[in-house]
């Protein structure tokens, strides 16, 4: 059996070498060329694939690693008998994590109290549902916008219009759909960039064309109140840097990159090929992930709250190195800074998950069992 791989997805061997012969590519340059002679293919979010890369190959499973499918042509693969498979809420975490060290960056920046604001989330899926529950395990004000899940479940929901009037930090983590009911192409456009209210957090960590670029940019100068977190870009892997130094924190799409996640992905699909494949799933990722750098740690009774949930996530994950990498690639030659984009997240450095985290804590206190219970950390019995 001939596998076809971007070369990026962790653990390929470990987990796919018992299948048959793995070809690693580029994932941005996979062509017919190299699906040709393939029966599987693995991708991530940066290969497109349409019927004009696969009509007329062998390739009869398609995995991507990653929780999105707007790279792939369901209905083509659905029309050809293609079995394919995601790896949904693999990175959610990860982006959780992300978007908790950048609002304690923002809060730092401004002087804010983070428990003060209202917080707009909007998607209620698998990244978005887990930052809902840990948002609101700290006590703090939280409004969700799902349109489809309203009109499916009904529920707690509210308006696009209502978040961007009433909440101070809106995260996006919407799948990104340019036809349908509820199309996210471009869904924060100049009118609604311009209706945020005063001061605004707007983080996107989704998918980067869910916000207008073009038009972010010229509302963010003219609004000097509003603060931006951009992990996503719309024509990524060439970025405008004249928006990236308008963002408080730029990073090139690697919110969900922890080594966690990425290999969680990669879990997932090997075991949706055994299934295909009607073969029991002989791996377990758990015997081949690596011991936490930052295993534990303990924190006294009297430790103030604030400081806390700053050392826990930031002990864990800190975007601002990330950030910083990312503006020193940013550089004039178009074709150099596609290159840097992705060598960022090729050689992204290893990065674990809020959620291995075990806390001791010396003593007794609600506050700081509250705050280690909502990050997802394990608490420590005495």
């Amino acid at each position: 059996m001939r596998i076809v791989a971007d070369e990026n997805i962790p653990l390929l061997d470990a987990f796919f070498q018992g299948f048959g012969e793995i070809h690693r590519y580029p994932g941005r340059t996979l062509d017919r060329a190299a699906v040709a002679d393939a029966d599987i293919l693995l991708v991530r979010s940066v290969t497109q694939v349409t019927r004009e890369l696969l009509e007329g190959t062998p390739v009869r499973f398609v995995g991507t690693c990653t929780i999105g499918t707007d790279h792939l042509d369901l209905e083509y693969l659905k029309q050809a008998g293609i079995q394919w498979s995601s790896a949904p809420g693999c990175n959610a975490r990860g982006v959780v994590d992300y978007v908790l060290g950048s609002l304690l960056t923002l809060a730092e920046i401004e002087g804010a109290n983070l428990a003060t604001r209202t917080y707009g989330v909007v998607g209620d899926g698998q990244v978005g549902g887990r930052l809902i529950k840990v948002l609101r395990g700290l006590g703090w004000n939280v409004l969700v916008c799902d349109p489809p899940r309203q009109a499916a479940e009904g529920g707690d929901y509210v308006s696009l219009d209502e978040i961007i009037a009433r909440c101070d930090v809106i995260s996006l983590h919407t799948p990104l759909n340019k036809i349908g009911e509820s199309p996210t192409w471009h869904l924060f456009d100049r009118s609604r960039l311009q209706g945020l209210k005063q001061g605004t957090w707007l983080i996107n960590a989704a998918r980067g064309p869910i916000i207008d670029n073009l038009a972010l940019r010229e509302v963010l100068l003219e609004r000097e109140d509003l603060q931006a977190v951009l992990d996503v870009w719309e024509k990524e892997p060439l970025v405008d840097p004249d928006l990236a130094e308008l963002c408080v924190i730029g990073t090139p799409h690697i919110a969900g990159y922890s080594l966690d996640g990425r290999q969680r992905g990669t879990a997932q699909i090997y075991q949706a090929l055994c299934e295909h494949l009607g073969q029991p799933a002989a791996i377990r990722l758990e015997d081949l992930l690596p011991r936490q750098w930052l295993a534990q740690v303990t924190l006294d009774a009297e430790t103030d709250p604030v400081w806390a949930l700053n050392m826990l996530c930031r002990g864990v994950y800190d975007p601002r190195r990330d950030d910083a990498d990312f503006r020193r690639s940013l550089v004039p030659d178009a074709t150099q800074q596609k290159l840097a984009f992705d060598a960022l997240r090729k050689h992204y450095p290893p990065r674990r998950e809020i959620e291995g985290l075990h806390v001791d804590i010396k003593g007794q206190s609600a506050a700081l069992m509250q705050i280690v219970q909502a990050l997802g950390a394990v608490l420590v019995d005495e």
